[in-house]
């Protein structure tokens, strides 16, 4: 990496005087741009394999769909397909009349002319002009001074005037780009724009767009929103201009200087789905509107179903959705760490406790609903570097179990324990059986059936009401019937099975019950906590239509599992 010296540090050209400039003053975006979708033109000459006329077809109604009202689809004098894909769309009237189509250009006649042809009969469409402007193209590829690059632009201005006035069934609006515009001196950009402003004449029914290409990033993103604010403060008739931004994704800033270009005061914006480009691709529009989105801004554009726009863009354009990808990747949601998944389940059970309007919760800037995404499954995710929360999250709200706080820590290192041995995440699925094996309804040596408790009375204040108990228990294969007064229904219990053989010495911790759903006629949960005579405790849960039922099976439960480590049944 010793040849960084070849490179100039900062920006190329001089940047922009920044004593006038005040977009760095706002903190937020206070609406959503105009959207221009180029997945059509720029998205679609960077695949490997260019979309077929039928997947660009289908592309573009779910364009429309979802709420673009202006779409780029193509360049149609670059090839027979891009001319003919034009042509369908017209042919087949598949353009609402309040979607705009927007064709590219290059400044040159007979490119010009056939661009002219292609949408002959389309009610409403952009023409997009543009030729290169930086100083490397001039100097390198075209070897043309200033003046010469300003007549080319004028040029195919005047000429797009000519073919305009030949096609009077179109409403035509113009779009200009000086093409590689970061890497052009900010006076020249000024001069070129300028000058093809004064050909078109804009006004207020029929504005001008000067589009602003990040054609390649070269600067922070900072440095790009000085050049934008610069330029909105000296075009010409700036009231009758819409000043746009097509940013790519150089330096991995694309939505950086999108999201400053607005602020320095651009209207609109050029991008395209998940970013597809040349090079590193264009600006990721479902970021940039979801970013909106999640600042309480409309974003005017529909990505509730984040799912179906990830299926129908791999599908046709034969790209990939990475995992990370913002909001619509398969882990962006995840959440596998312990102290994550913590702070998650709390803030879920927070926001459902005191109904808040307002989207708060640690580590999710978004809700998942908001684009489709579910709980369950898309945020706790369980591998060995999870916790206790999120193992307690998953058996809530995928089964109904509310994990009692102090038997939480036991069980999440229980089912973490399973996924390091596995090195596998674990799914819900995985995770309910591995609980349901080692914790629920475990009536192995002990059993206990046929329970009928009956309540004792007494007439003596000071003391406690009583229960009795009748009931049938085997232990070991040994049948027992049993019976016993205690000061509650597992005391009673507890006090029948101590009239066996075996040597049942255990302390009672806790108890806790609830009904596994809403649901009139769902079962119930109970879960009990014994210690031993060293004080290990032993959880068990059991479940049953009859509460009490449940209750009994989960000390059952409880006392297989500190048999298996006390043998006190042989």
């Amino acid at each position: 990496m010793r040849n960084y010296e070849k490179y100039r540090p900062g920006y190329f050209p001089a940047p922009v005087k920044t004593e006038e400039l005040s977009w760095y003053k706002k903190d937020h975006i206070e609406k959503a741009p105009t959207w221009c979708s180029v997945d059509l033109r720029d998205g679609n000459q960077a695949l490997i394999v260019p979309m077929t006329l039928e997947e660009k077809a289908e592309f573009f109604k779910y364009l429309v769909k979802i709420g673009f009202k202006e779409i780029e689809i193509g360049f149609p004098a670059a090839s027979q397909t891009e001319f003919d894909f034009t042509r369908y769309l017209i042919d087949n009237d598949m353009i609402p009349d309040d979607v705009t189509i927007q064709v590219l250009t290059q400044s040159r006649s007979h490119i010009i002319e056939k661009t002219f042809e292609a949408v002959r009969g389309a009610k409403n469409v952009i023409v997009h002009l543009y030729n290169s402007t930086s100083f490397a193209q001039r100097q390198q590829v075209f070897r043309k001074d200033e003046e010469e690059i300003i007549k080319i632009a004028t040029d195919g201005a005047e000429l797009m005037l000519k073919y305009r006035d030949m096609y009077p069934e179109t409403r035509f609006q113009f779009q200009y780009s000086p093409e590689s515009f970061t890497g052009t001196e900010p006076e020249f950009a000024r001069d070129i724009c300028n000058a093809v402003i004064d050909v078109w004449q804009p006004t207020a029914d029929n504005k001008v767009i000067i589009n602003l290409p990040a054609t390649v990033e070269m600067s922070l993103p900072h440095i790009f929103a000085n050049q934008v604010e610069y330029m909105c403060n000296t075009l010409h008739n700036r009231e009758n201009v819409i000043v746009s931004l097509h940013p790519h994704n150089d330096r991995g800033t694309g939505v950086a200087d999108a999201e400053l270009g607005l602020l320095a005061g651009a209207e609109r914006i050029e991008g395209t789905l998940f970013g597809n480009g040349e090079r590193t691709g264009n600006v990721d529009i479902i970021t940039l509107a979801i970013n909106m989105f999640t600042h309480g801004v409309d974003p005017k554009l529909d990505f509730s179903n984040i799912k179906e726009a990830v299926e129908i863009y791999e599908r046709v354009t034969g790209m990939s959705v990475g995992p990370r990808q913002p909001y619509a990747g398969k882990l962006v949601f995840a959440a596998f760490s312990g102290s994550h998944q913590d702070a998650i389940s709390k803030g879920m059970k927070w926001k459902e406790e005191t109904g808040d309007k307002y989207w708060t919760c640690p580590y999710l800037p978004l809700d998942p609903h908001d684009v489709g995404r579910a709980y369950e499954g898309d945020i706790i995710r369980i591998n060995s570097q999870s916790g206790k929360g999120g193992v307690a999250y998953i058996l809530e709200h995928n089964y109904g179990y509310v994990i009692p706080k102090a038997m939480m820590s036991e069980l999440g290192y229980f089912i973490t324990g399973i996924s390091d041995n596995d090195h596998a995440e674990l799914q819900p699925e995985n995770i309910f059986e591995a609980f349901k094996k080692e914790y629920i309804n475990r009536f192995t040596p002990i059993d206990v059936s046929d329970v009928r408790f009956d309540h004792l009375s007494t007439t003596k204040l000071e003391e406690e009401d009583g229960v009795s108990v009748k009931m049938k228990a085997v232990i070991n294969g040994e049948a027992f019937e049993l019976e016993a007064d205690g000061n509650g229904r597992l005391d009673a219990v507890s006090n029948a099975l101590r009239k066996t053989r075996y040597n049942f010495e255990y302390d009672f911790i806790t108890y806790s019950e609830h009904a596994v759903s809403k649901e009139s006629n769902s079962k119930a949960a109970a879960y009990v906590c014994i210690a031993d005579k060293t004080g290990r405790q032993y959880w068990g849960v059991g479940t049953h239509a009859d509460i009490i039922i449940a209750s009994v099976n989960a000390l059952v439960t409880a006392l297989n599992r500190m048999n298996e480590h006390l043998h006190f049944v042989k």
